[in-house]
């Protein structure tokens, strides 16, 4: 059973979520009927997309603190990393990462449960903090790049 602390932080990161909505109405229905609410990219994150298995050996060698919101979906095998909307080349020609373009509708869950076997592997926090492009690279790298270490963070 979650915390009351671990709540009003997921309630914090579903707020947050409905902030990125071009119509929160409209995410807030969808979550209500048990269904997937679209959220475009562009103006508050970006996506990169990656197979599940690779996605969770992503996590664990980034760790902490310094993962943003991942998104998965159970059916399909792939997860949605959330990212800088600035962001620029810093993940081309990194496999087997796709990076969506602006515009690009992800189909979300509440943060506070699953829908249709897609769940929040990292949740949203409310704070608006988001995945780093270059640990995110380097954790997918061929020959499993070193990441940066906590003191040049």
């Amino acid at each position: 059973m979650a915390t009351p602390s671990a709540r009003r932080m997921s309630q914090a990161g579903q707020d947050w979520l409905l902030t990125c909505a071009k119509h929160p109405v409209d995410v807030r229905r969808a979550w209500d009927a048990e269904e997937l609410a679209e959220i475009p990219t562009g103006p508050h994150w970006r996506i990169a997309e990656a197979p599940i298995p690779g996605s969770l050996e992503a996590l664990a060698r980034i760790g902490g603190d310094r993962i943003g919101p991942v998104l998965a979906d159970m059916r399909r095998d792939v997860a949605w990393w959330l990212l800088p909307p600035a962001l620029t080349g810093e993940l081309d020609g990194i496999r087997p990462l796709t990076v969506r373009p602006s515009g690009w509708v992800l189909k979300c869950p509440p943060v506070l449960h699953s829908v249709n076997l897609r769940w929040w592997l990292e949740r949203p926090d409310g704070s608006g903090r988001l995945n780093d492009p270059v640990l995110l690279g380097a954790a997918f790298s061929p020959g499993g790049a070193r990441l940066p270490t906590e003191a040049s963070r």
